[in-house]
C-alpha cells in the first residue's frame, strides 16, 4: 500500500489529523523495510491523549497473555523464542551419546535430560536433599548454626543472609565479602510489614503454602502449621530489621567494612569464624557488611529463640529454594504460590520451558558459545558497538550545553563517560566448567553442584583484583545493565534482534528501540545511583555541591511525577524505588533521539510505506519495546518491589516531558501526553 493510501486510511479510522500523521517528504517507500504495523495501533486513541495505547492498544487486544506467563510484551516474546532456540540446541546435545565426558556438550546434554526426566525425579522424592536435611535435625547447639548456614549458602539456599564477593566501593580495583540481608520468603520486606487487608490475606496464604510444603515432607498437619507460624514470625522480625528497596539504592549507608572484632562485637551469638572456616575460607580476616543493623537484629533472634525453632526455619529455607527441582508434588505447590498467588500465571509451563532456562541459569557461557554461534547475526555486534559509540557522542556533546551544571562537573562527567567499558554480545574469554560434574542421573543433584561450583568460584575471587573481562550475566539473556562499581555497559547477545533490534526497519525504529536501550544503560551511569561512581567504578563524590544539589532536584522532579502514577485503587509506583530506572529512560530516549538527529545528517531518511515521518517513527520504535499485557498479580508485585515503574508508564512518562515529541505529533499544553512540570536532566 502506498504512503497517501495508508496515510488516508489510518485518518479515516483513527480521526487523526495529518499534522501528526504526516507523510515523511520522501517520494517513493523503500519496498525493502518494513512499516511499522498498523495492527498495533489502538484506531480510538490519539496520540497525545496515550501514546502507549495509541501505539501498542491493538497489539494488546490481539495478544492475550498465555496461560503459564505473568505477563507478555516483547521481552517475554523474545525470551519465549530464545527458549525454543535453547530448547534445539539442548535436545540435540542431549541426543548426543557421543559427546566427550567432561565437555560443555556432554554437560548441557545430561543437565538438560536429568531435568526431563520427571519418572526419576519423582521417583527419587526428597532423597537428594537427605543430607542437608540430616544435618538440620542433628544439630546439637546454636553455636553450630553458623557452620550449618554456611554450608546451606554452598548450596544457595538463602537462610538468615547473603553472602557473595563484591568490589570494594572504595577501591575498585579490589574484590571483597560481602554479607547482606537477606533471609526471608515473600519478595519484599514491605510483604510483611504492611497492615493492610490484602497483605494480611497474602500472608495467610503464605502461611498455608509453607505448611503445606512441610506435610509434603513427612511432618504432621499440626506440626506443619506450627512450623509455619515459627517460620513466619522469623522471617517477619527479620523484615522489620531490613532496608526497604529504596533504601537499598543508596550506596554510601552499605559500606562497612569489619574486621573479625569488629563482627563479634556486631553478633556475639554467630561466630564468623566458624562461618568462614565451613564456607572454605579460614582466611577471611574483614568483610563488608552492607546492614550492621540488620545483623544485630538477627543475633538478638538467634540468641532469644530454642534450637528447635531454627530448625524448623533452616529446614523451610532448604525447601524454599529447592521445591522446584523435586517431585511433581513440590513442583506443583511451588508453582500455586510462587506463580499463582503471587504473579497470576494460571498453567505450569510445559516441562522443556522449565529446563531450558535451567541448563542457561547453571551453564550459562557453555550454552551460550552455541547459542552464539547458531543465532548471533554476523554484523550485529559491529553495528551495536557502532551505535554505541553515536549514543556516547550524542551525550558527550550535550554535557557541555547543560545549564545546571557547571565547568568542573562537566569535565569530570565527560571523563566518567569516557571511560566507560563496552561489552557487547558474549564474553572474549569463556568460563571453564571443568570442575563441575554433571550427569543424568539426579536432577536437583545437578542443581546442588552447579550452586557449589558457582558459590565456590564467586568466593575464590576475594582477595584477587577484579577482571574487567568478566561478565556477570549470561549472553542469552534479552536484557542490557550497567554497573556502576564497573562503570561498563552490557548488551548480551539474547537482545540484539527483533523488536529491539532490527535490520528490516529503517534506522528511525532501531534509534528508538535498541538506541533507547543503549541511552538508557548509558544514562544509568548518571541515574541516583549511578552517578555516585566515579570512572574506575569507585563510590566516590565527583559533583560540585550546587551541582549535585540541581542533580537531585531534577531527580526528585522524575520521582515525584511516577509517585502520581496510580498502578490500581490506592497502589501507586514509588517513585524513589523508579528513580534511577526512570532517570535513565528520560535521558536515554533523549539522547538516543539526538543521536539519531545526528544520524539523519548523513544518512536521509527513506519512506518505509508507513505514513509516518522519521520523527514518528522513532518514538513508535520506542513504544513497541514496552507494549505489554501484565495480570493484576504481577503489577501489584511490580510496583511493590521492581525499580522499573509499569511498561506502559515506561513509555508515557519519559514521552510527556519531551518536546521533541510533541512537536511530532502535534501535541499541545493541554493534552495529557504534554506535562506543565517538565522533568529535563540532559
Amino acid at each position: 500500500m502506498s504512503t497517501r493510501r495508508l496515510l488516508a486510511v489510518l485518518v479515516l479510522l483513527l480521526g487523526v489529523a495529518i499534522l501528526y500523521i504526516g507523510a515523511s517528504g520522501v517520494s517513493a517507500p523503500s519496498a525493502s523495510l518494513q512499516p511499522y504495523n498498523a495492527a498495533n495501533l489502538d484506531k480510538n486513541c490519539k496520540p497525545c491523549e496515550d501514546f502507549a495505547r495509541f501505539a501498542g492498544g491493538g497489539w494488546q487486544k490481539s495478544h492475550p497473555i498465555p496461560a503459564e506467563y505473568s505477563q507478555w510484551g516483547s521481552f517475554s516474546i523474545v525470551t519465549d523464542e530464545n527458549q525454543k532456540k535453547l530448547k534445539s540446541l539442548l535436545a540435540a546435545a542431549a541426543q548426543d551419546t557421543a559427546a566427550a565426558p567432561g565437555s560443555n556438550e556432554q554437560k548441557i546434554g545430561d543437565f538438560y535430560a536429568s531435568c526431563m526426566d520427571t519418572t526419576a525425579i519423582d521417583a527419587q522424592g526428597t532423597q537428594p536433599l537427605q543430607e542437608s536435611l540430616n544435618r538440620i535435625a542433628s544439630l546439637q547447639r546454636k553455636e553450630e548454626i553458623p557452620a550449618l548456614t554456611a554450608l546451606l549458602h554452598r548450596d544457595r539456599v538463602q537462610a538468615f543472609f547473603d553472602f557473595a564477593s563484591t568490589q570494594d566501593f572504595q577501591d575498585s580495583t579490589k574484590i571483597i565479602a560481602d554479607a547482606d540481608q537477606g533471609g526471608i520468603g515473600l519478595p519484599d520486606r514491605d510483604y510483611y510489614t504492611r497492615t493492610d487487608p490484602e497483605s494480611k490475606a497474602l500472608r495467610d496464604k503464605y502461611l498455608a503454602h509453607v505448611a503445606k510444603i512441610f506435610t509434603l515432607l513427612g511432618d504432621a498437619p499440626d506440626k506443619s502449621f506450627a512450623e509455619a507460624q515459627t517460620v513466619l514470625a522469623i522471617e517477619t522480625r527479620f523484615a522489620n530489621a531490613s532496608f526497604t528497596s529504596a533504601e537499598m539504592r543508596v550506596p554510601e549507608t552499605q559500606y562497612h567494612i569489619l574486621n573479625r572484632a569488629a563482627l563479634n562485637k556486631l553478633t556475639p551469638h554467630f561466630s564468623w569464624p566458624a562461618y568462614f572456616q565451613a564456607a572454605g575460607h579460614p582466611e577471611f580476616t574483614s568483610i563488608n557488611v552492607s546492614q550492621p543493623g540488620f545483623f544485630k537484629a538477627m543475633d538478638a533472634e538467634i540468641a532469644s529463640r530454642p534450637l528447635d525453632e531454627w530448625k524448623a526455619y533452616l529446614r523451610w529455607r532448604l525447601l524454599d529454594r529447592m521445591a522446584p527441582f523435586l517431585s511433581t508434588p513440590f513442583v506443583t505447590e511451588n508453582f500455586d504460590f510462587e506463580d499463582k498467588t503471587l504473579t497470576g500465571a494460571r498453567q505450569l509451563p510445559p516441562r522443556w520451558k522449565v529446563c531450558a532456562p535451567s541448563v542457561d541459569r547453571n551453564l550459562g557461557e557453555a550454552l551460550g558459545q552455541l547459542y552464539v554461534q547458531e543465532y548471533l547475526p554476523p554484523d550485529a555486534k559491529a553495528r551495536m558497538l557502532e551505535m554505541v559509540h553515536e549514543l556516547t557522542a550524542a551525550l558527550r556533546q550535550d554535557i557541555p550545553t547543560l545549564s545546571w551544571m557547571g565547568p568542573q562537573t562537566k569535565q569530570a562527567a565527560i571523563a566518567k563517560l569516557d571511560a566507560f567499558g563496552i561489552k557487547i554480545g558474549y564474553p572474549d574469554k569463556w568460563r571453564d566448567y571443568s570442575s563441575l560434574q554433571i550427569d543424568r542421573g539426579s536432577y536437583a543433584a545437578n542443581i546442588l553442584r552447579g550452586s557449589r561450583f558457582e558459590t565456590a568460584r564467586d568466593l575464590n575471587k576475594v582477595g584477587k583484583p577484579r577482571d574487567p573481562s568478566e561478565w556477570f550475566i549470561r549472553p542469552t539473556i534479552v536484557d542490557a545493565f550497567y554497573s556502576g562499581q564497573r562503570n561498563e555497559i552490557v548488551f548480551p547477545a539474547g537482545i540484539l534482534q527483533p523488536p529491539f533490534f532490527d535490520t528490516r526497519r529503517d534506522d528511525a525504529y532501531n534509534y528508538g528501540a535498541i538506541g533507547a536501550v543503549i541511552g538508557h544503560e548509558i544514562t544509568h551511569g548518571f541515574d541516583d545511583e549511578g552517578a555516585k561512581f566515579d570512572p574506575q567504578g569507585n563510590l566516590r563524590d565527583w559533583w560540585a555541591p550546587d551541582d549535585l544539589r540541581n542533580f537531585q532536584d531534577r531527580g526528585q522532579c522524575v520521582a515525584d511525577q511516577f509517585s502520581s502514577y496510580a498502578v490500581e485503587g490506592d497502589l501507586h509506583e514509588n517513585g524513589k524505588l523508579v528513580e534511577g530506572e526512570s532517570i535513565a529512560d528520560l535521558g536515554g530516549l533523549a539522547i538516543a533521539y539526538a543521536a539519531y538527529q545526528h544520524h539523519l545528517q548523513s544518512n536521509p531518511a527513506v519512506d518505509d510505506g508507513s505514513g509516518f515521518t522519521p520523527q514518528q517513527r522513532f518514538f513508535l520504535g520506542f513504544a513497541q519495546v514496552w507494549m505489554f499485557n501484565l495480570r493484576p498479580e504481577a503489577a501489584r508485585l511490580m510496583a511493590n518491589t521492581n525499580p522499573h515503574a509499569l511498561p506502559r508508564l515506561r513509555t508515557n512518562g519519559p514521552l510527556s516531558n519531551m518536546a521533541e515529541f510533541a512537536a511530532a505529533f502535534g501535541c499541545h499544553h493541554g493534552d495529557a501526553m504534554v506535562r506543565e512540570n517538565v522533568c529535563k536532566i540532559w
